[in-house]
């Protein structure tokens, strides 16, 4: 069976995707991927990534949309994909610019309850 190591592997081996974060719930970094040298700083992106899911669950709170579970941010640069993985933690893909992410977003949302029993 893959462990967590394998499957944030798997996923920055995706087309378009440039690195991937897994990101504890309360803010620490557990796993990361990404090119050596050129890659993001997994911790501070790890940290804002449970202020950000805090308010976005906040918002759907709010909102009456019930529990969240998925975000596209949509930069200059690029897009992040943030998937809940839980209260356990959230997977944070950085994404290049131009990439279509419609079959991605199809397999975080078909295989994270496997994601969530590694965590």
């Amino acid at each position: 069976m893959a462990g967590l190591h394998d499957v944030v592997q798997a996923v920055s081996q995706r087309p378009g995707v440039e690195a991937v974060i897994l990101a504890s719930g309360d803010g620490l970094t557990i796993e990361h991927a990404s090119p050596p040298g050129r890659g993001p700083d997994a911790d501070t992106i790890a940290a804002l990534t449970a202020v950000l899911k805090q308010h976005a669950q906040d918002l759907g709170d709010a909102a009456g949309r019930g529990l969240f579970a998925t975000g596209v941010l949509e930069f200059n640069g690029g897009m992040m994909v943030l998937a809940a993985l839980g209260d356990e933690g959230t997977l944070v893909l950085q994404v290049r610019p131009g990439t279509d992410i419609g079959e991605l977003l199809f397999d975080l949302h078909r295989h994270r309850p496997a994601v969530v029993e590694l965590l």
